[in-house]
């Protein structure tokens, strides 16, 4: 099987940190960004960076590349799920898997896509979670099953968030809650989040 192609979803716009884009952050003087793009192993080059609307990737990590805007917004890391297949069908990539991530979880396993790719079976999809919580955005998709969201989206008729797509496919959920004392999928929304993550790389 080829390696699998991979998205980070970078278009936060970070409004309760001030406005600052979530991928430029640094923790332990680490870029959000390198951070994420770093633990995704084994995927094809380039990784894809969705940025989102109306804006461009500003210092890209080696191996990564950013990708245009759509044409037509939808809310939230959907927007970049689309995006990211999309530009995979603009490039005549229809099968195969593709991994999303979210770039504001700096603590993302090293295996993350080895293991997520052995969960998958012959699931259309599989999303990350850790005990009672869940996470949309950490997820492997088989591209056969997103074919149709970019036409979708152009009728309207594209589910409205992750959660609504897993739920519609009938996503597989992995829980990575055996692995571990601590969250790997934390995110950071706020100056608090962002200390505490911080903390956690200092140790």
């Amino acid at each position: 099987m080829s390696a699998p192609h991979a998205v980070i979803i970078a278009g936060g716009k970070g409004s309760r940190l001030g406005g600052v884009r979530k991928a430029e952050l640094r923790i332990g003087g680490i870029g959000l960004l390198d951070r994420v793009a770093g633990r995704l192993a084994g995927v094809a080059e380039p990784i894809l960076v969705a940025t989102g609307p109306g804006t461009s990737p500003v210092g890209l990590p080696a191996g990564c590349s950013g990708i245009a805007d759509l044409a037509k917004p939808c809310a939230g890391p959907l927007a970049g799920l689309v995006a990211a297949v999309q530009h995979l069908r603009d490039n005549g990539v229809r099968n195969g898997l593709l991994v999303s991530v979210a770039v504001d979880t700096p603590f993302l396993p090293t295996d993350f896509v080895s293991r997520m790719i052995a969960s998958l079976g012959d699931s259309p999809a599989v999303y990350a979670a850790w005990g009672e919580d869940f996470f949309p955005p950490h997820a492997v998709w088989q591209l056969e099953a997103l074919q149709g969201l970019p036409i979708e989206l152009d009728s309207g008729a594209a589910p409205n968030s992750l959660k609504a797509l897993q739920r519609r496919i009938g996503a597989r959920r992995l829980d990575w809650a055996q692995r571990g004392k601590s969250n790997p999928f934390i995110n950071i929304n706020t100056m608090a989040e962002l200390l505490t993550a911080q903390a956690r790389v200092t140790g």
